[in-house]
């Protein structure tokens, strides 16, 4: 076997490695919303130990480039972690991901632009992914609309034109019988008692310092009382690791989404 044939061999096992492992996570977030620690901890040295080797006896100048890589995306992916913008299995598979496949690999001829940050790349293109998320929840509201005749909002007028910007976009409304069987989903309000005793609704859209538990009890309770109607606004919890998969599979075969539509445009 030529060095050649050797080093694409190891760009084709480090991208099955990836893939394997990146759809049983998928599916273990789609289904409880969680992945198991064992997954990365056996990915991380795998690849490691692949990336090392590969660059060792083909590419030793790639080395640094490997190690910004992995420092860049390693302090990204634990700034968003940190900041609640997901998840901790989010940021180990973009870690992993650093391991792996630091620079883009392409499976076909390229269609679009990669960054040299294959896993930011990734990553952009989950984040577009589930940003599509959007028009399904504006149709699912639009779909209510029509079918009610209500305003969206109007329990919850005093509530910011914003607020109720990003409600709409984030978020819709369910019977209130569904509440507790939506494992997956949060209540995207909450019931609030006033000084003078009176009950209000308020809307979530950032924060949910509370449990999701102590929120559905409220809300629920006030039902019972006769202080709510019949719906609740909620979201849906999403399964980052899906879209992440999917933005990897949109990298290895097409490229960076952002830069595919910047070109079709210019």
């Amino acid at each position: 076997m030529s060095d050649f044939q050797l080093n694409e061999y190891f760009d084709g096992t480090r991208v099955l490695l990836c893939l394997i492992f990146f759809i049983y996570a998928s599916w273990s977030d789609l289904k409880n919303r969680e992945v198991s620690n064992k997954v990365w901890a056996v990915l991380a040295p795998l690849a490691f130990a692949l990336t090392f080797s590969q660059f060792v006896l083909f590419a030793p100048e790639m080395l640094q480039n490997y190690a910004f890589s992995f420092a860049v995306t390693s302090a990204v992916s634990v700034a968003l972690f940190y900041a609640g913008a997901f998840g901790g299995a989010d940021a180990k598979a973009l870690i992993c991901l650093s391991l792996a496949l630091p620079y883009p690999i392409r499976l076909l001829q390229p269609i679009g632009f990669t960054p040299p940050l294959f896993p930011i790349t990734v990553f952009s293109n989950a984040i577009l992914l589930a940003a599509s998320t959007v028009f399904y929840a504006i149709t699912r509201n639009l779909i209510w609309r029509n079918r009610t005749g209500k305003r969206l909002f109007e329990d919850f007028e005093e509530h910011s034109t914003i607020r109720k910007i990003l409600a709409l976009l984030c978020g819709y409304k369910i019977n209130i019988e569904e509440l507790e069987s939506r494992k997956h989903s949060y209540p995207l309000e909450d019931i609030q008692v006033v000084e003078t005793g009176e009950t209000t609704r308020k809307l979530l859209v950032f924060s949910r310092d509370e449990k999701k538990e102590e929120i559905v009890g409220r809300i629920l309770e006030a039902r019972e009382e006769g202080k709510l109607g019949s719906e609740v606004w909620i979201t849906p919890g999403l399964p980052l690791l899906v879209f992440i998969t999917a933005g990897l599979i949109i990298a290895l075969t097409l490229g960076d989404i952002v830069w595919i539509v910047l070109g079709s445009i210019l």
